[in-house]
């Protein structure tokens, strides 16, 4: 039996908001269904509202706190993760983007996501597909098909559930399959890394040899071309 590790990402502002519901009963279905399919499941939430003065400190100084440290260890640990944000003048909440802004672009490859939105109006309903999966395409994740949003007049349509039973179920198919895993052990090295990534790591662990003796290294760092 294998126990999975879930992270939920509510970045919603008030206690308690729709966007930790949504994300909530995500997480939910997906336990159930990875119980279902005979394993265990667990969740770490990540509530942004706690770590908002942390994530602005990181912005600006570069510092990460003990306490953003251990929601970006949550995140590296995870094998899926929900990531749901309130929706704001027709983009998702600063405070979530800005989460996003210090997380190494190495952390979550391959992880599979479920992306999720709420807002007062169906008029924000492109946002999860228009602006959340191309971030989370650039952060090289695997994002299921099945995108979530939900306006207030969306709790009682029963349309909601059955689409949070599509999402929950791709999610835990794809964390199942263990592909980022997989993509760890036999492709991890053929991904452009950052240099100074925690991420720039062989599959083993050990460090990426990086040649600094080349000419593209020598300029960069002042120095000439032979």
């Amino acid at each position: 039996m294998t126990t999975y590790k879930i992270a939920v990402i509510n970045a919603g502002t008030s206690d308690p908001s729709s966007t930790r519901l949504l994300a909530d009963r995500t997480a939910e279905r997906v336990t159930a269904l990875v119980e279902d399919h005979g394993h265990q499941a667990s969740s770490t939430r990540i509530e942004l509202r706690e770590l908002a003065a942390d994530i602005s400190a990181a912005l600006v100084t570069t510092l990460v706190t003990e306490k953003l440290g251990q929601a970006v260890t949550a995140l590296g640990e995870a094998d899926a993760i929900i990531a749901a944000t309130p929706v704001y003048k027709a983009g998702p909440s600063g405070l979530f983007t800005s989460f996003l802004d210090v997380l190494d672009n190495d952390l979550l490859i391959a992880k599979p996501v479920v992306l999720a939105a709420t807002a007062g109006t169906a008029r924000h309903a492109l946002v999860t597909d228009d602006q959340l999966r191309p971030m989370f395409a650039y952060l090289r994740t695997m994002t299921v098909p099945t995108s979530l949003f939900a306006a207030t007049e969306d709790w009682g349509d029963p349309a909601l559930n059955k689409r949070i039973e599509r999402a929950a179920l791709e999610l835990a198919l794809l964390m199942e399959s263990d592909f980022a895993r997989k993509i760890k052990d036999q492709s991890w090295p053929s991904y452009q890394h950052e240099y100074g990534s925690a991420a720039a790591v062989e599959a083993d662990g050990s460090p990426i040899a990086i040649d600094l003796d080349t000419d593209l290294m020598r300029l960069a760092t002042g120095g000439s071309a032979k």
